[in-house]
């Protein structure tokens, strides 16, 4: 009784870290490579913690997720298994909005993921990764109407 109580604890403790690692992104860097790694992962329910909840970016989300899913095996190991490239990070509005270039070693496309600070959490904007265009311009990605209301 006593090994399966001590089982229960370090198991809640486990899950608690797990929990307050997965809430927590300091920097603008940290918030999209949490959402990288969890999107990379297959784990889209931990995706959406570092994501601005409105439907569009909900919408996008689940789009990729059906996406993932529709891959192979090896295609998803792939993935899994890759490492996240920091390319650049520009910052239109420090400490508020930064737009990060980003790979994966697995497919090496550079992309783009709009992180926005929000009440002190930095949070991914999904919209721009799928809406922005090519012209990736400081006045578009700054614009007020790109910022969540």
């Amino acid at each position: 009784m006593r090994s399966l109580s001590r089982f229960l604890l370090i198991s809640f403790f486990a899950f608690a870290c797990k929990a307050a690692e997965r809430e927590s992104s300091d920097s603008n860097i940290d918030a999209a490579r949490n959402f990288i790694r969890a999107a990379l992962d297959g784990k889209f329910k931990d995706a959406r913690a570092y994501m601005i909840q409105d439907s569009v970016n909900m919408n996008y989300l689940e789009v990729a997720e059906r996406s993932y899913q529709r891959e192979d095996a090896f295609t998803r190991n792939g993935y899994r298994g890759s490492s996240i490239n920091i390319h650049e990070v520009k910052e239109p509005i420090p400490d508020s909005i930064a737009v990060v270039i980003f790979s994966n070693s697995y497919k090496n496309d550079h992309d783009t993921l709009k992180v926005i600070r929000l009440n002190g959490q930095w949070l991914v904007d999904l919209k721009y990764l799928f809406e922005h265009d090519q012209d990736t311009s400081f006045n578009k990605i700054i614009k007020n109407d790109s910022l969540p209301k």
